[in-house]
C-alpha cells in the first residue's frame, strides 16, 4: 500500500496537537461510496450502491438504459478538470435531479432498496474496504462520531450499514433522503447533495450539532476533491484530512497531495487510519 504525506513536519504536528487533549474533543467527517467501501469488484471499478440498484435491473426494464444515458452524458463533465467548477455544479444538480425524477417515474420503493441492498451485502458487490469495521467498532467503543457525507442515497446506505450490523448510535448520515408514501413508493428527495456541494451540506442540521462544536479536532476522509468541503463552515481546531485515490493515480497524484495531508493510493486499506486514531488517543 503507497501512502503520501506531502507535509510530514505539518501532519506530525497536528497529529501532536490533537493527542494532548482528550477523546471528547475528537470527531470523524467521511465519504462512503469507495472511501468506506472498496474502489474496485471482480478487478473493476466498484459500483456505487446507487449504480448497483442500476446495474442489477431491479426497476423496470427502461431505467438501466435510462440511467446509463444520463451517467454517459453527465459523468464526462464531473470528471473534466477543465470544466469550470460553478458550471460543473449545476451540472450535477441538474443530473441528480433528473436521476431521482427518473427512480420515482420507475417506481422505487423501500421494499426493492431493502432488496438490492441485501442481495449486495450477499454478493459482495459492496465490500467495505479492510479494517473499515475495526474503524466502525473503535469509534463507537470510544464514544467518538463519525458522520459519513454522501451524495449517494441515505436510505441505502442506513440499509446496507444496518445489513452490515454496524449502524452504531454514535454515526451520523447526511446524504440524499428519499421521502416515501404511506405504501412504501419514493414520492420525492429533501435537498439534493452531490460531489461537488458538499460544502454547502452544514452539519447544523445534525440533531447533536452543539455537542459536535466541543468536539474541534476534525479527521476528514475522502476519495475526491469535493470531499474537502464537508468541513467548510465548521469551526475546527485542528484538522488531518485523508485521501484514497483510487483511480488515475499518476495523473491525480498531484492535485490530491495539495488537498490532502495523507494520500492512501490504490485499493488502500484502513490500518493507516487505524494507526493513526489509536496514537492520538494513546
Amino acid at each position: 500500500m503507497e501512502i503520501s504525506i506531502p507535509n510530514k513536519k505539518y501532519f506530525e504536528k497536528i497529529k501532536k496537537l490533537m493527542s494532548y487533549q482528550k477523546k471528547e474533543k475528537i470527531q470523524v467527517i467521511t465519504d462512503f461510496d469507495r472511501t468506506l467501501t472498496k474502489a474496485f469488484y471482480k478487478d473493476e471499478k466498484a459500483p456505487s450502491i446507487i449504480a448497483y440498484l442500476r446495474n442489477r435491473k431491479y426497476l423496470v426494464e427502461d431505467y438501466p438504459k435510462k440511467a446509463h444515458d444520463l451517467f454517459n452524458k453527465y459523468h464526462p463533465i464531473e470528471i473534466d478538470p477543465d470544466y469550470p467548477l460553478d458550471r460543473k455544479r449545476e451540472k450535477m444538480q441538474e443530473w441528480w435531479e433528473k436521476h431521482f425524477k427518473l427512480l420515482i417515474d420507475m417506481g422505487l420503493d423501500k421494499k426493492t432498496i431493502k432488496e438490492s441492498v441485501k442481495n449486495m451485502v450477499k454478493e459482495k458487490a459492496l465490500e467495505f474496504r479492510e479494517g473499515v469495521e475495526d474503524f466502525l467498532k473503535f469509534l463507537k467503543d470510544n464514544d467518538i462520531p463519525l458522520i459519513i457525507m454522501s451524495s449517494s442515497v441515505g436510505d441505502m446506505i442506513k440499509e446496507f450499514l444496518n445489513e452490515k450490523g454496524v449502524y452504531y448510535d454514535n454515526i451520523h448520515v447526511i446524504s440524499n433522503t428519499l421521502e416515501f408514501d404511506k405504501t412504501g413508493d419514493v414520492v420525492g428527495v429533501k435537498k439534493i447533495i452531490h460531489v461537488f456541494n458538499k460544502h454547502e451540506m452544514e452539519l447544523t442540521i445534525l440533531p447533536n450539532y452543539k455537542k459536535l462544536l466541543d468536539r474541534t479536532n476534525v479527521i476528514l476522509l475522502g476519495d475526491s476533491l469535493g470531499d474537502i468541503g464537508m468541513v467548510e463552515g465548521f469551526p475546527y481546531k485542528n484538522l488531518i484530512k485523508i485521501g484514497f485515490l483510487n483511480y488515475n493515480l499518476k495523473e491525480a497524484k498531484d492535485d490530491f497531495e495539495k488537498a490532502y495531508d495523507v494520500v492512501i493510493m490504490g485499493e488502500g486499506d484502513f490500518s493507516f487510519v487505524n494507526e493513526l486514531l489509536r496514537n492520538i488517543l494513546e
